[in-house]
């Protein structure tokens, strides 16, 4: 927790803060009634709704309204849907100084305003909730950004995460204590390595044993549990009763159908992160964990997580939300997973936007507060200047961006906007 709170005081010192006008400002925004005018909403759970109108007051949606009036914001034209949900990110990741991979942990004055950019990014990019996992470097900005002091999404945060070593790891009651510890730290999840990176071969690093250790106490804490898992590790993780499996890559079907059965949730990744490692390679060759053979073994693997894809939609009643594991050089495109999903994978544009709201909403305990524009639920709104279901590429052109009944981004009609994260 050192490095949380070295950062905490360094977004202190610098500024980052907003001034109390600013929140005084803020708060007297969520008081006020907003009314959105839109012609086509795409509800978080598979219903389109035309011709509408959204009622918010305060952080809520308190109604779905035709005639409600007057408008505040009119998004005739647009496609509006309830912010997105990215299930996995690493959202202090950044290339330093230097312009190489820094990783999360560093807690330089520089470290914290690129932690910053990234939130706003992240932000712009229509994504009001994403799940971190993990970095005790979270823990300053998911405060701060909870407090009003910065813009950027509602972040969840393993802190520190469980990495298998094998017997290094430890007897499962110290693994128990460790899930305590991190309980104890203010994480929302628990995150566990049962395998190592695809870099290196994906091999299973955790006993059944210890992720039973790990998952059984996560439970008994109230905490959800989010496992990297590759091969053996897929079967491992769900029979331990963990809460999700991110990656999954080299799954067999057996174990894709036993994860249905289980309820497991899956959170594979059909090209974004790799594709944001390879055109950056020269900025992570050489920093530790990246070497030729690791990229080498990146490039391989592309077609196994599309192959994966499509096989999870195979799966029936299998899980499937949406999560980038954005690091740096990701953060602001996130929703290119939703393209190389589509292309790439054959979901559905209604189903990978389901994952990202509703189901993505499910799968961190957060049904009643996110994922869905209805009343009673967090007046997270977005949209987008196209139609998703018709070309999913509109999803890179989020032009309205409201997070708890704040808006963030309203981009002018006619305007020629610089869409977060695209190259023009």
């Amino acid at each position: 927790m050192r490095a949380a709170k070295i950062m905490l005081c360094l977004f202190s010192l610098l500024g980052i803060c907003a001034p109390a006008q600013q929140i005084s400002s803020q708060t007297a925004m969520q008081n006020k009634r907003i009314v959105i005018a839109a012609r086509t909403v795409l509800d978080g759970r598979g219903r389109v709704l035309h011709d509408t109108r959204i009622v918010i007051e305060g952080t809520k949606i308190i109604a779905i309204d035709p005639k409600a009036a007057p408008v505040t914001y009119d998004l005739r034209g647009l496609t509006v849907l309830p912010g997105w949900i990215d299930s996995h990110v690493h959202i202090t990741w950044s290339f330093g100084k230097d312009g190489r991979n820094a990783g999360a942990d560093e807690t330089t004055q520089d470290a914290a305003y690129r932690a910053a950019s990234n939130a706003w990014l992240t932000l712009m990019a229509g994504f009001t909730t994403v799940q971190s996992v993990g970095s005790p470097t979270d823990v300053p900005l998911r405060d701060a950004i909870a407090k009003g002091m910065l813009p950027g999404p509602r972040i969840l945060t393993a802190i520190e995460p469980l990495f298998g070593q094998g017997e290094k790891t430890g007897t499962p009651d110290e693994i128990r204590a460790f899930v305590r510890k991190q309980k104890a730290a203010g994480a929302d999840l628990i995150k566990i390595f049962a395998s190592q990176s695809i870099r290196q071969g994906g091999g299973m690093t955790l006993s059944q044993e210890q992720l039973n250790a790990a998952c059984d106490e996560a439970k008994k804490q109230g905490l959800r549990t989010l496992v990297h898992a590759y091969k053996a590790a897929v079967r491992a993780a769900t029979l331990a009763g963990c809460t999700e499996i991110e990656h999954g890559t080299m799954a067999t079907d057996d174990d894709l159908k036993l994860m249905a059965q289980r309820g497991t949730y899956l959170d594979p990744q059909a090209g974004l992160v790799i594709e944001n490692y390879l055109a950056n390679k020269e900025r992570y060759l050489g920093t530790p964990g990246y070497t030729e053979e690791g990229f080498a073994a990146m490039q391989r693997v592309l077609s196994l997580n599309h192959e994966l894809v499509r096989r999870a939609l195979k799966t029936p009643g299998l899980k499937v939300v949406f999560g980038t594991d954005a690091v740096a050089g990701a953060h602001g495109r996130n929703a290119e997973e939703f393209i190389d999903r589509v292309r790439d994978g054959g979901v559905e544009p209604m189903a990978v936007l389901v994952s990202a709201n509703s189901l993505g909403a499910e799968a961190l305990g957060m049904s009643d507060q996110i994922g869905l524009i209805a009343p009673g639920l967090e007046a997270d709104i977005i949209a987008l200047d196209g139609d998703p279901l018709k070309d999913i590429t509109a999803v890179r052109r989020v032009v309205f961006v409201m997070k708890g009944g704040i808006v963030y981004k309203n981009v002018p009609r006619n305007a020629i906007p610089v869409y977060a994260g695209v190259q023009p």
